[in-house]
């Protein structure tokens, strides 16, 4: 039986960068499970293969949430990354850290080292921010250092790409009041901005590249692909191992002991359950599914968020779209031009403009984020685009106060959990989101994109009131990928904290939770940028480090 110091279970977005940052002590040794395949596949590494990911069962777990009333008695798909690099080898490259007041949220309930002066030291350390280059305001603007990263592991970059229809929109944006901002990572995150990127000359920048394949080259890490944990090894209320299975259902058991800390960084739906798996978690639950209860926690699987978004589009005249750029034959001049030059339409993101404003003139907290990209997709899933010219306007509540959980369903670890996000089940996110709808509608209509726009396509132009627009989200709302929440940071006087400000899961010993199901509550942000940092943070946690100096700004 193979031993190692740590055993990370994930080789996502947290555990690559907790594989490079603990094996950089020679004399620790650390495994990493991961229980899809390497992450050499080209759509992994080509920009636009995100829409290919999102439909392939043998890179992403094809998770699907739960019917609820606010959608519509939907179910929605839930992609999660299922290679080497986990989310960040499947997702849109988009590069967003959220607001201070959200992690000055997170410490004044209770979580101490976690405001925004805590945090951003980690941020910066993460990241080579190469740019600003040509910011929306048409000037070379190189940043400010004071929040930005410039020799970090993971490579952040503006898009290179200007399309007619970007520059209308963000116009149109100003004309309705919303400023432009170069760096919504900087010092203030309200306006409108092209969007940063996780993309470098062309292809795709994810954890597994920024963090994993340098350590890769280190004796004392061990990755394991194909690697199913299927229970973790408890020695009274102490983790020492883990179960997986290599190969599928009946692939051949295996067990690696931990002579120090099993992390889990598997997410926020698979982190809870393999928590509840392994008899941790709530009790009727566990009893419920025959699972012998072996540390009562009940906030496992609990506190689900996820931001919901519905997505207009118009139907676009004059102009080429991107839907035109790579359908029959012209696809093939793309692809041709892409393994060139790594440029064109297969070295772009799937959103290209990002929006950041507020539902009350006299509160005015930046609650509401909407996108642009000049392109849509059939029926407004983001796997296949529209046969006509068309561009997409998504928008959503930045931090919903609906939740939701992850729950095993059976004792099987290949079964998927039931995922149900609850959302619009707060009012005060169905009032939200409607201003944001309204806001979209307001955007499509603006002087400098008339001239482009033929029509509203959907909702069109029969949806008025109030109430037919909240039908509007119950019939094509749909996630933004950002699951989290599961097993909540928080003190002991929450009843529902699942891990303590160190990452420790409460209760136990050599056992911490290292991923997004950790955040108490929801960014104003996509969570890619955070998790990596979360993961940046505790590795000097578990390395026993004083933390970074923190950095006191003015920032929001």
């Amino acid at each position: 039986m193979d031993s190692f110091d740590y055993v990370i279970v994930g080789a996502g977005s947290a555990g690559c960068v907790l594989a490079n940052r603990l094996s950089e002590d020679e004399g620790v040794s650390v495994c990493v499970l991961e229980a899809g395949p390497s992450d050499m596949h080209p759509y992994i590494h080509i920009p636009a293969g995100f829409m290919k990911t999102l439909l392939s069962p043998s890179l992403n777990w094809l998770y699907q949430t739960e019917p609820s009333h606010w959608t519509g008695g939907r179910v929605i798909a839930a992609p999660r990354g299922k290679a080497l690099g986990g989310s960040s080898s499947i997702n849109g490259h988009i590069y967003n850290r959220g607001q201070a007041m959200d992690y000055d949220g997170w410490s004044q309930r209770g979580n101490q080292g976690w405001g925004y002066a805590d945090v951003l030291p980690y941020f910066r350390r993460c990241e080579n921010r190469i740019g600003l280059g040509e910011g929306s305001s048409g000037n070379d603007n190189p940043g400010d250092d004071t929040y930005r990263g410039r020799d970090g592991n993971l490579t952040v970059t503006d898009i290179d790409f200007r399309h007619p229809l970007c520059e209308a929109f963000i116009e149109g944006a100003v004309s309705l009041g919303i400023p432009r901002n170069d760096d919504y990572n900087g010092a203030s995150q309200e306006g409108i901005a092209y969007a940063q990127r996780t993309i470098h000359k062309g292809m795709r920048f994810s954890a597994a590249r920024a963090f994993l394949r340098p350590a890769m080259k280190r004796p004392n890490l061990t990755v394991r692909t194909n690697a199913h944990a299927t229970e973790i090894v408890l020695d009274g209320k102490r983790a020492v191992g883990v179960r997986y299975t290599i190969g599928g259902r009946h692939g051949e058991p295996v067990e690696v002991r931990a002579r120090r800390e099993v992390i889990l960084s598997g997410g926020a739906v698979n982190s809870p359950q393999l928590l509840q798996l392994s008899g941790i978690g709530p009790a009727p639950l566990l009893q419920s599914l025959g699972i012998e209860v072996r540390h009562e926690l009940a906030g496992v699987g609990e506190n689900l968020r996820d931001h919901f978004a519905p997505r207009f589009t118009a139907r676009i005249k004059g102009i080429e779209t991107i839907n035109e750029m790579v359908r029959g034959p012209r696809l093939l001049g793309e692809i041709a031009k892409y393994f060139a030059t790594r440029k064109g339409a297969l070295s772009l993101s799937p959103t290209m403009v990002y929006g950041f404003w507020h539902s009350d003139e006299v509160q005015r907290n930046g609650d509401i984020q909407f996108t642009f990209t000049p392109a849509s997709y059939k029926e407004g899933v983001q796997s296949k685009l529209d046969d006509q010219p068309g561009v997409t306007i998504a928008v959503w509540q930045q931090r919903p106060e609906s939740t939701g959980y992850i729950r095993a369903t059976t004792s099987d670890p290949y079964e998927a959990p039931v995922i149900q996000p609850n959302y619009l089940a707060d009012e005060t996110d169905q009032k939200i989101l409607l201003a944001g709808m309204k806001l979209a509608r307001r955007l499509i209509a603006t002087k400098p994109l008339a001239p482009y726009v033929e029509r509203e396509e959907y909702p069109g132009a029969h949806v008025q009131t109030d109430e037919q627009l909240m039908e509007v989200a119950r019939e094509r709302g749909t996630t933004t990928f950002h699951l989290m929440g599961t097993c909540r940071m928080g003190p002991d006087t929450d009843p529902t904290a699942v891990v303590d400000d160190q990452l420790r899961v409460k209760g136990m010993q050599g056992l911490r939770v290292v991923d997004a199901s950790i955040m108490p509550t929801m960014l104003s942000a996509n969570l890619n940028a955070c998790v990596q940092m979360i993961a940046d943070k505790a590795s000097d946690v578990i390395r026993g480090r004083a933390p970074l100096e923190p950095i006191v700004t003015a920032r929001d």
